[in-house]
């Protein structure tokens, strides 16, 4: 039977009208949030520094053709490339997420906010550069913390309630709509072409989460966050030029993303888009490990010291966890590369366990071979604990537990260490920034000259001073 379809076309979906009056017209009030967007903007730059170290990485990075340069073009920080705004936000975007080390958000979907960092400051650096070279004035670092924080917001908020990952789809589609949305706003974009913007990114095709899961866990999960913010920065592109949105992108019956690939179900949205997420962002402070192990790490290194030279004692180790750990880290078998080691609980903790540490450098292939990780994780007994997962869902608590006990071949047993919040979560917050502020200096150090790294760092810790200063001389900062 032939059914006749009416081609009445609607106002935007609502969602995406939402999104698009949130990145064009709110205004933070939020002190903290500014704070906040600030150590997640030196936390973040420094874990895009440190990646600079590792070869895997670096091979990605650069013009796609060799030996291109794009005048007024963004600067890559750490390197002398000078690239156009796409590519430079997939250079920066790699960078950031190489390591697994910037922040996160844990809800019924998770991701790291800060990802949309590598479009919102090719952007932000593009923009004021091609300002520059026509008389105008350039953005400033505080256009970039707001923008920060409204991205944060949109994945953030998006993320408390719909699940992308149980439909198969991989969290960096939030990093695609959000960096769209503020990149938008932030080259000067109306709400209506935001709202367009914000179309395409819901209409493009998505990743699925192959790249994170056993038995295909691989390097694409380091780069995943840069290729969703750099098309995020070319339909932002496109929609500046008056290229046409799609109202129904969402909803269409039939052929909308709830249909396609949400099992007809619409978003459900409980939060205004304000500043909660940058506000109760957690931050990787100690290290570069997959988040919903973070606590498991910290409590293996309080029984390092027991254990250590007792290792032939160990009868069994049992980790008490919660349901989304069991379901992404939880890992038994051979670990193919440095991607798969830092999504896997068990080797996490036999790191920890072993070395009384865990460094990025933990991950690689010389670290690996040490016979006694595979003989710890081969002892260890992983199983859900319900109260960590409610209170994981929980909007009031939001905690990350953990807990590990070690029992040895003699009958004694070890102290049930357990761990309800890592040190990056809002509620040790007070205790986290100094270290953040020695993480990001460590960082610093890896890669730029003392006189330079005093520089950027100074700037940095001072809120006024960094808000004022324009784009292009923060980026320039960073230059090699």
């Amino acid at each position: 039977m032939l059914i006749n379809t009416s081609n009445i076309r609607t106002e935007f979906d609502r969602v995406i009208v939402e999104i698009a009056e949130y990145a064009a017209a709110y205004r933070i009030e939020s002190d903290e949030a500014y704070e906040t967007a600030r150590y997640c903007l030196m936390d973040t730059l420094g874990c895009g520094i440190l990646a600079l170290r590792y070869p895997e990485c670096t091979k990605l990075l650069g013009p796609v053709v060799p030996g291109t340069v794009t005048p007024h073009g963004a600067r890559i920080p750490g390197t002398s490339f000078q690239l156009d705004p796409i590519t430079a936000a997939f250079n920066i975007g790699c960078m950031i997420r190489w390591l697994d080390y910037n922040d996160t958000w844990l809800a019924a979907e998770w991701g790291h906010p800060s990802d949309n960092l590598g479009g919102i400051l090719a952007a932000a650096d593009y923009i004021s550069r091609k300002n520059i070279s026509e008389g105008k004035a350039p953005l400033t670092m505080r256009d970039v913390l707001s923008a920060m924080i409204k991205a944060h917001e949109i994945q953030g908020v998006l993320a408390l309630a719909n699940s992308f990952n149980r439909v198969g789809l991989d969290h960096v589609i939030l990093v695609k709509v959000a960096s769209t949305a503020v990149v938008t706003a932030l080259l000067g974009g109306s709400k209506d072409e935001i709202a367009a913007a914000v179309s395409h990114a819901w209409l493009d095709g998505h990743p699925l989460r192959t790249y994170r899961h056993s038995p295909n866990t691989g390097t694409r999960k380091s780069w995943a966050a840069g290729d969703a913010t750099s098309r995020a920065v070319r339909l932002s592109l496109l929609a500046l030029k008056g290229e046409m949105g799609y109202t129904s992108a969402l909803t269409a019956p039939g052929w909308g993303f709830y249909d396609v690939l949400f099992k007809g179900n619409p978003f459900s949205i409980n939060r205004k888009f304000e500043s909660y997420v940058m506000e109760n962002i957690l931050f990787k402070i100690s290290f570069p490990a997959e988040f919903h192990g973070q606590t498991a790490v910290e409590c293996a290194i309080l029984l390092h010291p027991l254990i250590r030279s007792r290792l032939d004692e160990i009868d069994k180790i049992v980790l008490t966890t919660h349901e989304s750990a069991l379901r992404i880290i939880d890992k038994t078998g051979p670990l193919h590369n440095s991607a798969d080691r830092d999504h896997c609980l068990q080797y996490m903790v036999a790191i920890a366990l072993l070395y009384g540490n865990l460094t990025a450098d933990h991950y690689e292939e010389e670290s690996a071979l040490d016979p006694r990780i595979d003989e710890l994780r081969s002892k260890m007994i992983t199983m859900e604990e319900a109260a960590y997962s409610l209170d994981y869902m929980d909007e009031n608590k939001r905690s990350i537990a953990n807990a590990i006990q070690i029992f040895f071949t003699d009958g004694t047993a070890s102290d049930r260490v357990e761990i309800e919040y890592p040190i990056g979560h809002r509620r040790r917050r007070e205790e986290a920034i100094p270290q953040l502020i020695q993480k990001f200096e460590t960082n610093l150090k890896s890669r730029f000259p003392a006189k330079q790294t005093l520089e950027i760092l100074e700037l940095c810790k001072n809120q006024q001073s960094l808000e004022q200063t324009s784009v292009q001389q923060f980026v320039d900062l960073f230059v090699i």
